[in-house]
């Protein structure tokens, strides 16, 4: 994706004493941006070197030390992230829009939910679109170019079909479906998700999206402290092929439960904000790690 830097790099023309000469090279030392250093890339090719200043000291390419680097480029430059918040806000006003039946290949379902809740009333619509906006922040600052399934927490839907077809279009390079779990009261712990081979549009990404789970599964676990799931799965992995956000997806794609919403140790940290803030943290030290 990038040019490799340091051709043409120009040779100086005025004659320097032996003094200045050394005295520049010092000033340029290992990696100073200033005296043509390359910005390494992670494909390994570089940036064209920046111009330098009027006046300026350069040396060539043959005289740049080899540890000389200036600062990476973003990790996740050029990546293509598709998150989803689970249910939207006014699935519960419209039952005649969620209720309609869809073809998610291994059977049919619903188009969409209203979600969960907890005790207090805070809604998993709420949650999911609190968190999404949070990751799809920090993904960005890290050069990501993300987009939402959905634009709002009033709306309807979209169902989940097209919620699977928006990640397909933009071709993305990874998408999560974020979701918050409405489990027995007793149960806790967050859980991922990922597909099973169906013989249809997912199974090429099925071992991808295994990896992209564990990746998030890892960072998750690490960066918030929240137990693996003392409910469904295995070491808070769990594989269905009755979701049809993962059956009809063709790009690396999982689900993150991301806590017990009918617990009472999940909930309360699920409904701080600060906490939310780590949630996200977390996924997006995830999709890092996958993505490089």
């Amino acid at each position: 994706m990038r040019t490799g830097a340091g051709e043409g790099t120009p040779i100086v023309t005025t004659r320097l004493s032996r003094l200045s000469a050394v005295t520049a090279l010092t000033l340029c030392g290992f990696g100073a941006t200033a005296c043509g250093g390359a910005t390494s890339s992670p494909g390994g090719g570089a940036a064209a070197p920046a111009a330098s200043d009027a006046g300026a000291l350069t040396v060539t390419s043959a005289q740049q030390p080899s540890a000389a680097r200036s600062p990476k480029t973003k990790p996740l430059t050029g990546k293509v992230i598709v998150i989803d918040p689970g249910h939207n806000g006014g699935n519960y006003k419209h039952p005649e829009i969620i209720n309609r039946q869809v073809d998610i290949l291994t059977e049919k379902k619903a188009c969409d939910t209203t979600g969960t809740a907890t005790n207090a009333g805070y809604s998993e619509a709420a949650f999911t679109w609190d968190v999404s906006n949070r990751l799809a922040k920090l993904l960005r600052a890290q050069g990501a170019t993300v987009k939402l399934t959905r634009p709002s927490n009033t709306g309807v839907g979209p169902c989940i079909t097209q919620r699977a077809a928006i990640g397909n279009k933009a071709k993305a390079d990874a998408a999560i479906s974020i979701h918050g779990d409405g489990a027995g009261a007793s149960a806790h712990g967050f859980h991922i998700i990922m597909p099973k081979k169906i013989h249809g549009p997912v199974d090429p990404v099925v071992a991808a999206s295994s990896q992209l789970g564990i990746a998030i599964r890892n960072a998750y676990h690490a960066g918030t402290g929240l137990a693996y799931s003392t409910y469904i799965g295995k070491n808070a992995l769990n594989y269905r092929s009755d979701l049809g956000g993962l059956n009809l997806s063709t790009v690396p794609k999982i689900f993150i439960e991301c806590g017990n919403m009918r617990n009472r140790g999940d909930a309360a940290k699920m409904m701080d904000p600060q906490f939310r803030q780590k949630m996200a943290a977390s996924l997006a030290k995830g999709f890092v790690n996958y993505l490089n």
